[in-house]
Order: C-alpha cells, then sequence, then structure tokens
C-alpha cells in the first residue's frame, strides 16, 4: 500500500493507494496515530484503494473515533468495491462518504 499524505494547517489530506488488509493496516495506523495532533479536518482519498479487509476497516473506525473528538473525517472518491464492504459491514452509517 502507498500512502501519500499532505497537510494543511488543521488540515490533513492522505490518499490510499493498493490494499488495506492486515499487512498495511498497522503502516496506516502509525501514520494516521503520529499525524493526528492538532488535526480538525481529516480528509481519506479512497480512488485507488483495491482493497478493504476487517484490519483496514479497524483503523479507519479508530481514525473515526479519534477524530469525532477533536473534528471531521470525510472519505472521498470511494469506489464501488470498498462501497460495497462498507454497505454489508454497516460502516457506511458510521464513515461521512462523499
Amino acid at each position: 500500500m502507498n500512502i501519500v499524505k499532505t497537510s494543511d494547517g488543521g488540515k490533513l489530506n492522505i490518499a490510499l493507494e493498493g490494499r488495506l488488509d492486515t499487512t498495511t493496516a498497522p503502516e496506516l495506523e502509525r501514520e494516521l496515530k503520529g499525524s493526528l495532533q492538532g488535526v480538525t479536518e481529516l480528509s481519506l482519498d479512497l480512488a485507488k484503494l483495491e482493497y478493504l479487509s476487517s484490519a483496514g476497516l479497524r483503523v479507519l473506525l479508530s481514525a473515526q473515533k479519534t477524530m469525532n473528538s477533536q473534528g471531521s473525517m470525510v472519505l472521498h472518491n470511494v469506489n464501488e468495491t470498498i462501497m460495497e464492504v462498507f454497505e454489508v459491514t454497516g460502516f457506511i452509517d458510521i464513515l461521512t462518504i462523499e
């Protein structure tokens, strides 16, 4: 998985490419934990995300919980495959998807 991160003040944009699974989820988790301090707007671009496992869902849920207490989190460019995972798991009701 490739993580492309850009920040602008209290805004953090992260684009994910590849697979977010048990192998790569810890990498994203470390990246988020080290980057969310002082962030009020987290934007995740999932246009190039090909696969999402339960481990990846756990990382997204953890980020959402963190951002609930300090700002907002929005997922952008969610493709059909990933959207289906969100629908089946009920995450569509937990996450903000645009």
